[in-house]
């Protein structure tokens, strides 16, 4: 094991942990422990942070905010981005042999955990101080020291608790992951919103209703021409409208139907006398971790280059990075997009017809997305202990094998299925989130696919608990 890690032996007795639990929790009460971090993490959603000034500032995570479930100007400010930072940051360490350990060995085990929590931390805070140099809540000299140590704190504290709450669910206390947990919940309330949404906007052809479905109705109602109305509601622009969300429901069924798609491999248990079982390996191997990579990725990328041009806009070296503009510069809501460098050519076509009058943009986003889910894919299948040798060795240690094989083929087996699923699963879910894209799906294509995995994920953890419980009362 790498001697770097061993540094942190002094602060283990004061990093928190959530301790396993010591027997298998009854799944009414792991619902209940998911519905509280759920909560816990809606309030914070609504808190806004104390001695922050409501400047009218460009929105650096405009375009990430509903994949990295994040709220401008609250406590969940950063979302899950420091988790998922973190988890990229770990993957480099131990790719690049920083950190070298043994997952089955218990002292590796607590020791990386520790140094997962240390990173996460550092990350957290340098990202919360980041944000508050850059001036989103305003200049230091008009916030005042105080207020922005307090702003750094507040932060901070968040995403420590998101951090212990993302651990209590996977110790085996609630069902998924909380990072999955929480992008769905702000996937799902972002899509119900914009299409049910009461808020009305004047538009300049008259007042209308920010929700698609609302509008829909509303415009029936006092437009004379009633084909008018109908084409208003499905092609008005800057608002949600009926064709965002029939596309959103197109994606839907298509991620539904892929994420169902496997190869079922036959296993022999020698324990129970040669029982045999199915092995499935499934096309989304690896879930939706490539797509949850490739945002965090971005939304770094796209942080750091705005930073640097608002310092030094001039500069040639920085504007091949990115360049960036405001939109909306008479409204008290401020958006920078990209509009040059390498941040523009990573960032989805912001509409069809922008999609038609750069085509090179639209197939550099396509060949970016789909190349980075594939890398990202393979690379988590080594970090995650899914890879061809992890999977292999508890097979072994359950002595488990293929039929019709020896236990020593059990790896050249796996090796045919498990790196091509987890490549061509990441490029099949950055195609998807691509489509939703150019189809202008409302949530982004990103969000739609997290929350059509993670939901089917907590369907499958609940199938699994019925199993169970039903085989247990069978067997009584």
């Amino acid at each position: 094991m790498s001697k770097a890690i061993h540094l942190l032996r002094p602060i283990i007795p004061i990093i928190p942990e959530v301790e396993k639990p010591t027997s298998s929790i009854p799944f009414r009460e792991r619902v209940l422990w998911t519905t509280c971090a759920l909560l816990i993490y809606m309030v914070c959603s609504n808190l806004p942070l104390y001695g922050a000034q409501r400047a009218r500032s460009s929105d650096p995570f405009y375009w990430m905010r509903v994949v990295l479930a994040s709220n401008r100007g609250t406590l969940m400010e950063l979302g899950v981005s420091p988790l998922v930072t973190t988890g990229m940051v770990m993957q480099l360490l131990a790719g690049a042999r920083v950190i070298d350990v043994n997952l089955d060995a218990r002292e590796d085990r607590v020791l990386f955990m520790a140094a997962q929590k240390v990173v996460g931390l550092l990350v957290t805070l340098t990202m919360a101080g980041a944000y508050v140099l850059s001036g989103t809540y305003g200049d230091i000299s008009s916030i005042g020291l105080g207020n922005a140590i307090l702003i750094v704190a507040q932060l901070t504290t968040a995403g420590w608790v998101l951090l212990m709450l993302d651990e209590m669910l996977q110790r085996g206390y609630g069902l998924g992951s909380g990072i999955s947990l929480f992008i769905a919940s702000h996937v799902s309330e972002t899509i119900v919103w914009k299409a049910f949404s009461p808020v009305t906007i004047n538009t300049g052809r008259g007042t209308e209703f920010e929700g698609a479905f609302l509008a829909f109705f509303h415009l029936l109602f006092v437009r004379r021409n009633k084909l008018q109305a109908i084409g208003e509601a499905l092609l008005r622009q800057n608002l949600p409208n009926l064709t965002s969300l029939m596309a959103t429901f197109l994606i839907f069924m298509a991620c539904i139907y892929m994420v169902g798609w496997r190869v079922n491999l036959t296993v022999k248990l020698q324990k129970a006398r040669g029982l045999e079982r199915p092995y499935p390996i499934k096309l989304f191997y690896t879930s939706n971790m490539p797509i949850i990579l490739q945002t965090a990725f971005v939304s770094n990328i796209f942080f750091v280059s705005q930073m640097l041009y608002k310092q030094s806009p001039s500069s040639p070296f920085i504007k091949l990075f990115g360049e960036w503009a405001v939109t909306s510069p008479d409204s008290a809501a401020q958006y920078s997009v990209p509009v040059g460098g390498l941040a523009y050519y990573i960032s989805p076509p912001a509409t069809f017809s922008v999609l038609l009058h750069d085509p090179f943009h639209a197939l550099f986003y396509l060949l970016f997305t789909l190349t980075a889910c594939a890398v990202f894919g393979r690379m988590w299948t080594e970090v995650s202990g899914t890879s061809v040798r992890d999977v292999a060795r508890q097979m072994r240690d359950n002595q488990v094998v293929m039929k019709g094989h020896r236990d020593t083929a059990t790896a050249k087996i796996l090796s045919r299925y498990i790196p091509i699923a987890a490549a061509l699963g990441g490029i099949c879910i950055g195609l998807l989130t691509v489509l939703a894209d150019y189809s202008g799906a409302i949530g982004s294509g990103t969000g739609i696919l997290l929350t059509v995995t993670i939901i089917y994920d907590f369907y499958e953890a609940y199938a699994r608990e019925f199993t169970n419980v039903a085989n247990g009362m069978t067997q009584m």
